[in-house]
C-alpha cells in the first residue's frame, strides 16, 4: 500500500461503522416520529360512576386457608388426559 493514499482506507472503518450504527439508532429509535400522547390526545374527563357493595370482611389472618379450595385433592384438580387410539 503507498503511503499517500492508503489512510482514508483506514478511516473508512471507523466512519462506516459510526454511521452505520447512527443509521440503525435512528431507524429503530424514532425519536422524531414518535406520538406524544400528552399534546396529542385529547381526554374528557367525566364523573365517576358507579356503585361499591361489600360483600365479605376477611380481618388479618384468622382464616388461614381460601374456602372451598382442593388443595389435598388433587386427583379432583388434575384429570386424566385420555388418547384416542383405536
Amino acid at each position: 500500500m503507498s503511503d499517500d493514499g492508503g489512510l482514508w482506507l483506514l478511516t473508512l472503518g471507523p466512519a462506516s461503522a459510526t454511521g452505520l450504527y447512527w443509521y440503525l439508532y435512528r431507524y429503530y429509535r424514532n425519536t422524531d416520529k414518535s406520538h406524544a400522547f400528552e399534546r396529542e390526545t385529547k381526554v374528557d374527563a367525566k364523573p365517576v360512576t358507579g356503585t361499591d357493595n361489600k360483600c365479605d370482611e376477611v380481618i388479618g389472618t384468622r382464616e388461614t386457608r381460601i374456602r372451598g379450595d382442593n388443595v389435598s385433592a388433587y386427583r379432583q384438580r388434575v384429570q386424566r388426559v385420555r388418547s384416542d387410539t383405536s
